[in-house]
C-alpha cells in the first residue's frame, strides 16, 4: 500500500522543518519591512518637495498680486474723476447693449422672461 521506502519525518524533524520555514518568513518580512520603509521615505521627500515649490509659488502670486492691487489703489486715488467716468461709461454702454439685445429678441417672438 504504501512505500516503505519513503524515509518517516519524526516529531523533531518536523518540527526543526518548521521553524527554519518561520525564520525565513520573518527575514523576508523584515525585508518587505525595509523596502517599505524606504518607499515611505521617498514619498515623503517627494511630498515634501512639492509642497515647499507649491508654498513658494503661493507667495510669489501674492505678493505680485498685492503689488498690482496697490498700483491700482494709486492710480484710482490720483484719478479719482477718471476711475468713476469710465464705471459710468461701461454701465452706459452695458446698458445699451442689453436694450439692443431685448429689442432684437423680442421683435422675433412674443416671448416672456418668466
Amino acid at each position: 500500500m504504501a512505500d516503505d521506502n519513503t524515509p518517516k519525518l519524526t516529531q523533531r524533524d518536523m518540527q526543526e522543518t518548521l521553524e527554519k520555514q518561520v525564520a525565513q518568513m520573518r527575514r523576508e518580512i523584515a525585508k518587505i519591512n525595509r523596502a517599505l520603509a524606504e518607499h515611505a521615505e521617498e514619498a515623503e521627500e517627494e511630498a515634501r518637495r512639492w509642497y515647499n515649490g507649491a508654498s513658494e509659488r503661493a507667495a510669489k502670486a501674492t505678493q505680485a498680486l498685492r503689488s498690482q492691487a496697490h498700483s491700482v489703489s494709486e492710480t484710482v486715488r490720483e484719478n479719482p474723476g477718471t476711475v468713476s467716468s469710465a464705471l459710468l461709461l461701461g454701465g452706459a454702454v452695458g446698458f445699451a447693449i442689453g436694450c439692443l439685445l431685448g429689442q432684437a429678441m423680442g421683435s422675433d417672438t412674443r416671448r416672456s422672461w418668466y
